[in-house]
């Protein structure tokens, strides 16, 4: 055996290894895209042995816990059926239990001369003996179980990376003509991804339900439309939740980064109709009411969001299933309800269970629930919630029909940059023009002259202030207008960090005025 690399590895506790490790080489085994990111996926063909070309049988790796040794056997496929061992690239990781807290894992191979790399199915043996050793080596030392499923979980990978590689090719124009400020690299590439994977959702569901018809579908709160572009139906909408806006001739709703509606896109696909589905990617975290409050520090927000968003779908009576996309961006969890937990003839008791989980969420937020919402997962097709307070306040059950959550704001068509970047330029001028001369004048001038370049001009560097002690010097008018913005005088200051730094206090940059001129 030719040796390829050896990491040293040191477990403190002595509670990560050897477990840590058989839990790595599984991972490298059956989701070696997290290593090689040349690679889009694996997939299980089959578990056992599989027949070779030369008769007998042999599993493609074969693992000795008691020497922590795991052989890879690559495998190929001939025209029969039957498989032959690449025996030129055979190779092995080893654990070795230097002493006390020291380990080492090694990769190995027996004909290092012969190894044979087009560099994605077969990587080069330095890429082993480097990069996939040392996150080996990591993952030993992982023992934290994540919090999340494992990615594209719901659907075929094979069939995810040949659809995907098709629509990026077909729609890779797009990042040329990207109209919007927006990274189209990300953007792009990321709704071909939800399309790739909902399509592929779909394909599955038609096959398991026997059907011919492409579904209907529309997409509430779809930002620039692209997504619904690639899966060519109609636009978009303002959306305010109630009877006005179900949608009983739809197959799904989608809610792709929907914010303020993502909560409500289960509840509308429960009310629009007992076959209605939905696939919801939650981002931005939103309440019914508004912005949703943490209650749980024991788990991240995202998490804690999560299953809120979770609970809903499962209040309104629909098998939550939770899977992982494979795009780019931090918020990759998804949820899709498409089956429900109760009868068709029972929808009006899962109404009211809906309506009363909505109206203790409200209850809650203005502190008139005292206790944590209750909710039995074990039997959402049996009674109502066990709500906390969930008896409808009168005059939300009279407008129960009509609009769901009196008050609700929709986001502005049009969003209100506020950032101070929209403000006239004679205003911000001014207001620079007029805290530089507060600066500058703020103390009697400080006399430094440019000695190294043999000028004997004196320069104010200027005194530092307090936004406090720099707002009582500016009139009203300008203190109201300023305040309409978010960080005020503050965001003004920093937008024209050429010109000032703004810390606890603010100063003048270090600029030479010539006082002659």
């Amino acid at each position: 055996m030719g040796p390829v690399g050896t990491a040293a590895v040191r477990d403190p506790g002595g509670s990560a290894l050897p477990g840590g490790f058989w839990a790595a080489v599984r991972v490298w085994l059956e989701k070696p895209q997290v290593a090689n990111k040349r690679l889009s996926g694996a997939a299980l063909r089959a578990e056992g042995t599989v027949p070779l070309g030369e008769g007998g049988e042999i599993p493609p790796s074969l693992a000795d816990v008691y020497n922590g040794t795991v052989t890879f056997l690559p495998l190929e496929e001939n025209s029969e059926g039957k498989y032959l061992v690449k025996k030129c690239n055979i190779y092995q990781i080893q654990l070795k239990h230097i002493k006390d807290e020291e380990w080492s894992i090694s990769v190995v191979a027996p004909f290092p001369e012969d190894w044979f790399s087009d560099g994605i199915v077969y990587p080069k043996l330095a890429w082993l003996g480097n990069e996939l050793l040392s996150k080996l080596a990591k993952w030993s030392m992982e023992q934290k179980p994540s919090e999340f499923k494992s990615t594209l979980s719901l659907i075929s990978v094979a069939k995810y990376s040949k659809v995907y590689q098709d629509l990026k090719e077909k729609y890779k124009a797009m990042v040329k003509v990207w109209p919007e400020v927006t990274d189209p690299e990300k953007f792009v590439y990321e709704d071909v991804a939800i399309a790739t994977y909902l399509l592929i959702l779909w394909e599955e569901e038609r096959k398991e339900k026997g059907l011919t018809k492409k579904q209907s579908f529309v997409d509430l709160g779809c930002g620039n439309g692209l997504l619904v572009h690639i899966l060519n139906n109609e636009g978009e909408a303002t959306i305010i939740p109630g009877d006005s806006h179900l949608f009983p001739g739809t197959d799904w709703l989608i809610g792709n980064h929907s914010d303020e509606l993502t909560p409500w896109i289960p509840v509308m696909a429960a009310r629009s109709s007992y076959s209605c589905c939905y696939f919801v990617l939650p981002c931005c975290f939103f309440d019914f009411h508004g912005k949703y409050s943490r209650r749980q520090s024991k788990k991240t927000q995202y998490r804690e969001y999560l299953d809120f968003v979770a609970q809903v779908g499962f209040v309104c009576g629909f098998h939550v299933e939770e899977d992982c996309l494979r795009i780019p961006s931090t918020k990759r969890v998804s949820f899709i309800g498409k089956s429900r937990t109760y009868a068709a003839a029972e929808r009006a008791l899962i109404d009211q269970q809906i309506t009363e989980f909505i109206n203790s969420r409200r209850s809650c937020a203005v502190g008139a629930c005292a206790r944590r919402v209750g909710f039995n997962h074990k039997d959402h097709c049996g009674g109502l919630c066990k709500e906390a307070g969930a008896e409808s306040p009168e005059d939300e059950t009279e407008t129960a029909g009509t609009i769901w959550m009196p008050g609700f704001q929709p986001r502005e068509k049009v969003e209100q940059i506020r950032n101070c970047a929209s403000l006239p330029r004679d205003f911000v001028d001014e207001v620079v023009l007029n805290v530089a001369n507060l600066l500058l004048n703020a103390v009697p001038q400080k006399s430094c002259s440019d000695k190294q370049g043999g000028n004997m001009d004196t320069w104010n560097q200027g005194e530092s202030l307090s936004l406090r002690e720099v707002a009582e010097h500016l009139n009203k008018e300008t203190l109201k207008k300023l305040k309409s913005e978010y960080g005020g005088l503050q965001t003004l200051l920093k937008n024209n960090h050429q010109v000032f730094e703004v810390g606890c206090l603010i100063k003048d940059r270090n600029v030479y005025f010539n006082s002659k001129k």
